[in-house]
């Protein structure tokens, strides 16, 4: 009688340490078996066994035929990426019943996302897909079937005038520029901004030493003359015209020609036109736009310890070193030529 007992006792002591987990759960289903198969493809089998407590909105077999065809087959290929991102989304933490829900609550997951809980005459919602079976408890959390699959909104790519500079190629310089002098934060926000993009080939007619003088002091001449590039408004080129004045955030004004041979802001000219961004648009010139209080630093740096010899035009014709409006090149007695912008 007593091993007859003692036999039992270890039966019953067996059957206390035997836990339902919500893996168990999902497995044991006939109506989840692509779930089944997702969780073990995605390796989160041992994750979801594991304490918890978790909350698990199950899509049924049902669910996941309502998704486009292939759908499934192409995220099972990638198992450590949509797929495990789309289970997780699935998955919250702690164990919520149908009792704690309410209309309107928002559900973070263990992806990092949230799911929104609708409640209404009809039933229970989460993000759109019915709860169709509520409360199925595990030793390890709960288990709700859901009538279809939720998706994670896609994570929206930045697209700011900020972004179109940096991802350039041609704009290292100037992206960096704008880095420096703390205006990333300024042009990544709502804007609309109008941006006029000076390539590195524009920077590279500056007097030499000038940009580096300017990044040694970001929040002063450097800051002034780049948002003297920027204007407050989205100006596509079919809003510009000839002669308009358009004014910067730096105080200035920018002047537009529009002739033959292509459209100028301030005498350099618009060699790509209307990259439309998210907060604005960005035009692509080939000079640096330098305001008024901007050329008495060019000027000092293009003189050092050199002999201004004469200034030619464009064409190459000997002007007058004072001509307005209109590119100049001073050329110096060692050679070095500096293209300068002579403003009103």
């Amino acid at each position: 009688m007593k091993r007859i007992l003692l036999n039992i006792s270890l039966v019953i002591s067996t059957l206390g340490f035997a836990q339902t987990t919500v893996v168990d759960l999902i497995v044991g289903s006939d109506d989840h078996t692509t779930l089944a198969a997702a969780v073990g493809a995605a390796g989160l089998v041992e994750t979801l066994n594991s304490g918890g407590p978790f909350t698990v909105f199950a899509p049924t077999d049902a669910a996941f035929a309502l998704l486009p065809d292939g759908t499934v087959e192409s995220l099972i290929a990638d198992t450590t990426g949509a797929l495990a991102t789309i289970l997780t989304h699935h998955v919250s933490g702690g164990s919520t019943l149908s009792t704690d829900l309410y209309d309107g609550m928002m559900i973070t997951t263990v992806a990092g996302t949230e799911l929104m809980v609708s409640i209404d005459s009809n039933g229970v919602y989460i993000d759109g897909a019915m709860v169709t079976v509520a409360n199925l408890t595990a030793d390890n959390g709960v288990v709700h079937v859901i009538n279809a699959v939720l998706l994670p909104e896609a994570e929206v790519e930045s697209n700011t005038v900020v972004d179109i500079i940096v991802g350039s190629e041609d704009h290292t310089i100037l992206a960096a520029a704008v880095g420096a002098a703390g205006l990333v934060e300024t042009l990544s926000g709502d804007g609309p901004f109008t941006v006029f993009a000076p390539t590195d080939a524009a920077f590279a007619l500056l007097p030499e030493g000038l940009v580096a003088t300017l990044l040694e002091d970001p929040s002063g001449q450097l800051t002034t003359i780049l948002t003297h590039h920027v204007f407050a408004g989205s100006a596509l080129s079919t809003d510009l015209y000839d002669g308009m004045m358009v004014p910067t955030i730096a105080g200035g004004e920018l002047e537009v020609t529009i002739d033959s041979t292509g459209v100028y802001i301030d005498n350099a000219m618009v060699t790509a036109a209307n990259i439309e961004t998210s907060n604005g648009v960005v035009h692509v010139i080939d000079a640096v736009l330098i305001p008024e209080e901007g050329l008495s630093i060019e000027e000092s740096l293009a003189i050092e310890n050199q002999t201004y010899l004469y200034s030619i035009d464009v064409l190459g014709k000997r002007i007058n070193r004072a001509t307005l409006n209109t590119i100049i090149f001073d050329v110096y007695s060692s050679g070095s030529v500096v293209k300068r912008f002579s403003l009103r």
